[in-house]
């Protein structure tokens, strides 16, 4: 079996991508990869300044929009501001352990920003997307467990590994019920997932470096991951290569932390239809946005 690099991406002349995050880490260098094979590519971004440096640093059509997926507002009004068809959408972003923190809509900042932004955003733009939604997910899926007694950490003390991992198993439901939603519905597009493996990225930039514990975790993902460019392998290869709908990539290397990309397994709570259809159903509650595709009529 051949290994997959970026050259082995096609031609996108002509094609329109979106990367959540893309001012840094995998999203930057995936962005950067889909440019030089001639996509328009929107670098999605919280902050344009940070997304503007980014761009300066890659080559092709590339632009920047402000898009805070803390923010349901800011979700909206991107999809309200946006026109044309999308070949691809790179949901990207992430956060991970950072401090109790809560979203513009007062939800705990991992699930808020992680999940339910990305469902938003994904579920808003739908209608205008016509060939891939590739979700970035996390081999900490496996720790996750998706209470919906307690969504957002009001009623526990919060733990922010705890957190991070079930917005992690989120995106996995997320997308294996959006690949069930959109083949009822008779879509061409596919719903897929890819994780990076321990990437070399700025994912762990928030810790307080005077902790010596942080300190100590800081410098052991810099002494073992992978760059940020084996790291957004994965993501690129979720997106381009002849995979089917619902897959899910990762390094095929020792308990998949780095190596080349190829279709791994998940955990048996990711592949709960009952769980990611409830998800699903709350993820609209709280967001007050729907599935837009209407399923066909069985034949």
């Amino acid at each position: 079996m051949t290994t997959f690099t970026t050259a082995q991406i096609p031609a996108l002349t002509g094609r329109t991508v979106i990367v959540t995050g893309a001012n840094s880490g995998i999203g930057r260098f995936a962005a950067t990869a889909l440019a030089g094979r001639g996509a328009r590519v929107v670098l999605a971004v919280r902050d344009p300044a940070k997304g503007a440096a980014a761009a300066a640093g890659m080559t092709g059509d590339v632009e920047v929009r402000r898009l805070d997926l803390a923010d349901l507002a800011s979700v909206r009004a991107f999809a309200e501001g946006w026109t044309g068809p999308i070949d691809l959408l790179i949901n990207n972003a992430g956060v991970m352990i950072p401090p109790p923190t809560r979203t513009a809509d007062g939800f705990e900042l991992q699930f808020g920003t992680n999940h339910l932004g990305h469902f938003a955003l994904t579920n808003l733009l739908l209608p205008q997307v016509r060939g891939r939604v590739v979700t970035v997910a996390s081999s900490a899926h496996r720790a996750g467990k998706i209470d919906f007694a307690d969504l957002n950490w009001e009623r526990r003390p919060y733990r922010a590994f705890p957190a991070y991992a079930q917005s992690k198993l989120a995106n996995l439901l997320f997308t294996a019920e959006l690949h069930r939603r959109l083949t009822e519905a008779g879509s061409p597009v596919l719903a897929t997932a890819a994780h990076p493996g321990l990437a070399a990225t700025n994912l762990l930039g928030h810790l307080d470096d005077r902790s010596r514990w942080n300190r100590l975790q800081t410098a052991v993902v810099n002494r073992f991951a992978q760059s940020e460019a084996d790291g957004a392998s994965p993501t690129l290869y979720a997106a381009v290569a002849d995979v089917p709908g619902g897959s899910y990539a990762g390094p095929d290397g020792l308990f998949e932390g780095r190596g080349a990309p190829k279709l791994v397994g998940r955990s048996k709570k990711a592949r709960d239809g009952a769980v990611a259809r409830r998800l699903w159903t709350v993820s609209e509650e709280l967001t007050g946005v729907t599935f837009p595709l209407a399923a066909q009529p069985a034949r």
